[in-house]
């Protein structure tokens, strides 16, 4: 199944991602800011990223941009908080593949993470 990699400062988050995508048999990676993010695309090439927009040091656009200027097939599925419309349009242009509103539902999840593995 996918290895997918998930980029969130929030613990619960990952772990409630971790469990979710666990459970649909994803091999999940972990990160919990910007920089790990990198590394850790550098040294696993997950086949997917969830990445959460607002964190501290290196936010979601600069770790997509980054991640895409080295591997611009990369997928990547951005997670944001209601009202970050203008960010989610950036990072649309930047080359996410989708975004994912919080807090969400899990069809939801799955259903980015499928359209972003096709």
């Amino acid at each position: 199944m996918a290895r997918i990699l998930v980029v969130d400062d929030a613990q619960f988050l990952r772990v409630r991602l971790t469990r979710m995508l666990t459970e649909h048999g994803y091999e999940i990676i972990e990160a919990e800011n910007g920089e790990r993010a990198i590394a850790q695309y550098e040294a696993n090439a997950p086949d997917a990223v969830l990445l959460d927009i607002t964190m501290p040091e290196k936010d979601g656009l600069e770790v997509l941009r980054e991640i895409r200027t080295k591997d611009p097939n990369a997928r990547v599925v951005m997670l944001t908080a209601l009202g970050q419309q203008s960010i989610v349009l950036e990072a649309i242009k930047a080359g996410a593949r989708d975004f994912i509103v919080k807090p969400f539902e899990q069809e939801r999840v799955l259903s980015a993470l499928q359209k972003a593995l096709a």
